[in-house]
C-alpha cells in the first residue's frame, strides 16, 4: 500500500496506492468502514464537508463502495490540498471543485485517519 515519498502536510510519506473503501451512513452520519482502525467509531465518522460530498457521490444511498488513490485513474475525480487545518484539529482542508462533470467548489476537512490511510495529507486524492 505504501510508496516513499513526501507530503504536503502531516507525515512524511506518499501513499500511492488506489484502494476501494466502504462508507456507510448511520443515524444520518456517515462513516468509513476500516477494519484495521484500532481507534474509536467516532474517528471514523465524516464530517465538515465529507459528508456533504459523500451525499453528492452516493447519490441517495446509504451504502456506497468508493475508489480513491493518490493517481488519478479513468473516471475519477479530484480533491485537492487546501491547507492544514490545526485550527479544527489533526487534519486538512480539501478542494472538490467538480463532481462528474458539476462544479461544487466543495471545501471538506479530512482528520488524521488520513494519514493512517495515505501515510501523510496528499497533495491531491481521487475518488470514483
Amino acid at each position: 500500500m505504501d510508496l516513499a515519498g513526501s507530503s504536503p502536510a502531516g507525515g512524511t510519506k506518499k501513499v500511492n496506492m488506489l484502494r476501494q473503501f466502504k462508507f456507510y451512513k448511520d443515524e444520518g452520519t456517515w462513516y468509513v468502514d476500516l477494519p484495521e482502525w484500532e481507534g474509536s467509531r467516532a474517528d471514523l465518522a465524516m464530517v465538515s464537508g465529507a459528508d456533504t460530498m459523500l451525499d453528492i457521490v452516493s447519490q441517495g444511498e446509504n451504502d456506497i463502495k468508493v475508489l480513491l488513490s493518490t493517481e488519478d485513474f479513468d473516471g475519477s475525480n479530484r480533491l485537492g490540498f487546501l491547507r492544514e487545518s490545526p485550527e479544527v484539529g489533526e487534519g486538512s482542508w480539501y478542494l472538490m471543485k467538480t463532481y462528474k462533470g458539476i462544479e461544487y467548489n466543495l471545501e471538506l476537512w479530512l482528520c488524521d485517519v488520513t494519514i493512517f490511510v495515505f501515510g501523510g495529507f496528499p497533495k491531491n486524492i481521487y475518488i470514483s
